[in-house]
């Protein structure tokens, strides 16, 4: 695992609530982000169902950026209208 998390926070462009992970592209401060979540099971044992990653709504994600795609990360947790969801 990277020894150097991101956070982003910015609104949600587009969702895709598919396996094998759910994703979603955020516009943050420096440029747009995809964000890889979880699988859609775990998602949505822990509530984060696709609602929840609607376009348009605003997103804080705390994760990992990738060591190979520049606008790449992999979210830890996520917060939603002021509900964190852990995705790991």
């Amino acid at each position: 695992m990277q020894a150097n998390p991101v956070t982003i926070t910015g609104p949600i462009l587009n969702a895709k609530y598919e396996n094998p992970h759910a994703t979603i592209a955020v516009r943050g401060a420096d440029k747009e982000w995809i964000v890889t979540l979880a699988p859609t099971s775990r998602m949505s044992n822990r509530g984060a169902t696709a609602d929840v990653i609607a376009q348009g709504k605003t997103v804080t994600a705390f994760g990992y950026p990738s060591t190979v795609e520049k606008n790449e990360m992999r979210a830890e947790r996520i917060t939603i209208d002021g509900k964190t969801y852990e995705m790991r």
